[in-house]
């Protein structure tokens, strides 16, 4: 009987001190009032006069036909070259796609400096497709005085890579990766500044 009521007793302990545990767990990943970083509203109307695009040198490139190479950089939507001065042409081409939606009053010159794309390779396409996955800082001065409206925030935007049988249907319909990489980094571009509703 002592033994049955001792067991019971350490059993209660242990659920309750479990209780106490999980209570420290739940609070250390459920954020804090004081820890929330504050929300800052911007009131954007611009109108996309230019931009810089900087792709660093130092991003590392990957032509391996490998499922995901490890590496800053993969692309395969243009032949064999200059992979970072193919990214950037991507970048300049989607800034001029999205300068019709962005005509509001304030002219301004975003600054877009890469911090990873990673395209979907040959073997990736014609067969299990994937994401293009692309990451960059996106900085906004004022076309004029050249005065910092708001300071660099970095994006992560994705976009299906469909493969196999999809991927060949959308290069018929003219639907490049070139094509649809450039239409999606330029919806982006218009939506981080302000275009389209959020």
């Amino acid at each position: 009987m002592r033994l049955l009521r001792f067991v019971l007793v350490l059993a209660a302990g242990l659920v309750l001190s479990g209780c106490s545990v999980l209570d420290q767990m739940t609070s250390v990943f459920r954020p804090s009032p004081f820890t929330v970083a504050p929300v800052v509203q911007v009131s954007r109307n611009y109108a996309l006069a230019d931009a810089i695009v900087r792709i660093p040198a130092d991003l590392t490139v990957s032509e391996a036909n490998r499922y995901y190479p490890l590496a800053d950089i993969v692309w395969r939507g243009d032949p064999p070259g200059d992979r970072h001065a193919q990214v950037a042409n991507l970048f300049i081409n989607a800034v001029e796609l999205a300068k019709p939606g962005l005509a509001g009053a304030v002219p301004v010159i975003a600054e877009i400096t890469l911090v990873r794309f990673h395209g979907v390779t040959e073997k990736t396409r014609a067969t299990v497709g994937g994401v293009y996955n692309i990451v960059f800082t996106l900085a906004v001065r004022d076309a004029g005085t050249g005065a910092v409206l708001e300071p660099a925030r970095e994006i992560e935007a994705d976009l299906a890579a469909p493969g196999g049988t999809a991927a060949l249907l959308l290069e018929r319909e003219g639907q490049t990766e070139v094509v649809r990489v450039t239409d999606f980094l330029s919806y982006v571009l218009v939506k981080e500044l302000g275009g389209l509703a959020r």
